[in-house]
């Protein structure tokens, strides 16, 4: 499969107002579908919204098998459609911020949890951080999965091109204050690893840590040029757009940035070592 459509779900979240957040994506993903994608991502913690207290987000949070993302695969199976985004998962007496790829069969093929939490907005006291990637072979090609503040930390970009990937999915809750921020390291991390980056941000304003926070939208794909194949703007929507995966094996050949690398010349795990000391 070299094309690939793709929906971007930038939603205006309604803070622990999940049977509202349900119904929105719901009604999305039906209009996704109807405009042919294969695949809806949406924004980060969509059924619950970013910046809630740890005794809030856990009355939302569920089980894999259970609660929100059993409704959330039951659309997936039920519309044939591939469905990501970010939400609070439970795990025994922890909570995650997590991002599960389901299937059009509404099966989970894998959960990405985010590793990297962002303290200033008190995300380090309502979730436990994940510790390992995700990178998935799907019918287009191997997709890594990351969330929002990810986006900082280059290392695990880079072993998502190491590995082959031709795709990164990118749940976001990003602040508007934030924007150039946004589209800059966007545009890196695809062309410093040539793939595609598919990121949905939410829009609106809502309560966190930092005080009242507007969230910018401008949910992006980037593709491996570092050319911006969509850029949404500061409102709710559904964007919809067609994506060519044999683009990223063109720019490799043309610009072979994994065969030149010398990762033995870095000195890396020395690095890594010390600091470990």
């Amino acid at each position: 499969m070299a094309k690939l459509t793709i929906s971007l779900a930038q939603m205006s979240i309604s803070p622990g107002s999940v049977r509202r957040n349900m119904d929105v994506m719901q009604n999305m993903v039906a209009e996704a579908v109807r405009r042919g994608s294969q695949l809806v991502l949406l924004p980060e913690l969509w059924p619950s919204g970013p910046g809630l207290s740890k005794e809030k987000t856990d009355e939302i949070a569920s089980p894999l098998n259970g609660g929100i993302f059993a409704e959330t695969s039951t659309a997936a199976q039920k519309l044939k459609v591939c469905i990501v985004g970010s939400m609070p998962e439970k795990r025994g007496v922890s909570l995650n911020n997590s991002a599960p790829f389901f299937a059009p069969t509404g099966q989970v093929l894998g959960v990405y949890r985010k590793i990297h939490l962002f303290g200033p907005m008190g995300e380090d006291r309502v979730f436990k951080g994940g510790q390992s990637v995700l990178n998935l072979d799907l019918p287009w090609g191997k997709t890594g999965l990351a969330i929002c503040y990810d986006l900082r930390f280059p290392e695990m970009f880079r072993r998502y091109g190491v590995e082959g990937s031709k795709l990164v999915l990118l749940p976001a809750a990003w602040p508007a204050n934030r924007l150039e921020h946004w589209r800059a390291l966007l545009r890196a991390r695809a062309i410093e690893n040539q793939y595609y980056i598919a990121a949905c941000n939410t829009v609106g304003e809502l309560e966190t840590a930092e005080g009242p926070t507007l969230f910018g939208g401008h949910s992006m794909i980037i593709d491996p040029w570092g050319d911006t194949v969509l850029e949404a703007g500061a409102m709710p929507g559904l964007y919809t757009v067609d994506i060519e995966l044999d683009t990223v094996e063109e720019v490799r050949r043309r610009i072979p940035v994994f065969q030149d690398r010398k990762p033995e010349y870095y000195g890396l795990d020395d690095i890594m070592s010390k600091l470990e000391l």
